[in-house]
């Protein structure tokens, strides 16, 4: 099992590496494959050793090789975080068609937070691409009842189009999307948790920056990070969550 874990979370580097390549070129219709990674900042064509995930940021004490200008802090927390979410799903789920629904779940999230965190955007493409994908994988692996999936898709979508009618816009439509396909993974009761989670730590983090001057009262800040937090923990122990909230409260 040390080993499989090991080798889950090599992989995860290596696909985390891969979902900041994706989350960066998808809203810009950018190929994944077809051009070369290079700085941003001076266009230098990195080399295999400066595409290595984490050694190479930390080598590179995080500073483009060539400019000296420095590298995004995103690219070794997804890389990281990514390994992490993966052996978490392996350890969780071990060898079942649910490791592959996590995997997958996982890596549309961190995706998510790349788009989100860089242009504050969750692209259609992106969530065209993973719907199908967790429909197929619901109907091998469904939720009791089966048709959770459904209502929990309808239920995710209700949610943000109610708060962007009585807010005006204070949600964005991909949130709302995102939240469809997360209705289709979680199911309803969980789906509804992880709003709740993606609101209160939301309310609760964005108050701190505003303590602390990080960021300003007007200027808009992505909350897709936060409904991916709130994702993370309901899909993982959503159940012990909501179980102890009921023996507690409704005893």
């Amino acid at each position: 099992m040390l080993f499989f874990g090991v080798y889950v979370f090599i992989i995860g580097l290596i696909f985390g590496s891969f979902y900041n390549v994706v989350g960066l070129r998808a809203p810009k219709s950018e190929g994944f494959f077809t051009s070369r990674s290079k700085c941003p900042q001076c266009a230098h064509m990195l080399t295999w050793v400066e595409l290595v995930p984490v050694f190479s940021y930390a080598i590179q004490k995080g500073r483009c090789r060539m400019c000296q200008e420095k590298i995004a802090w995103m690219y070794p927390v997804v890389e990281i975080s990514t390994a992490l979410l993966f052996v978490c799903s392996y350890v969780v789920f071990d060898y079942s068609v649910e490791l592959i629904v996590s995997i997958c779940f996982m890596s549309l999230l961190m995706i998510v937070f790349v788009t989100d965190i860089t242009y504050m955007i969750i692209p259609d493409k992106v969530l065209v691409y993973f719907l199908p994908l967790f429909i197929i994988l619901r109907a091998i692996e469904p939720l009791t009842p089966w048709y959770d999936s459904v209502v929990g898709a309808v239920v995710g979508v209700g949610i943000i189009a109610v708060i962007i009618f009585v807010s005006r816009g204070g949600m964005g439509a991909g949130d709302m999307k995102l939240f469809g396909v997360i209705g289709v993974v979680l199911g309803v009761k969980k789906t509804v948790l992880a709003f709740l989670l993606s609101t209160l730590s939301g309310a609760v983090i964005s108050g701190v920056l505003l303590a602390f001057g990080i960021i300003q009262r007007n200027k808009p800040i992505p909350f897709g990070p936060f409904i991916i937090f709130g994702s993370i923990v309901a899909y993982f122990i959503g159940d012990s969550l909501i179980d102890w909230y009921v023996t507690t409260f409704f005893r």
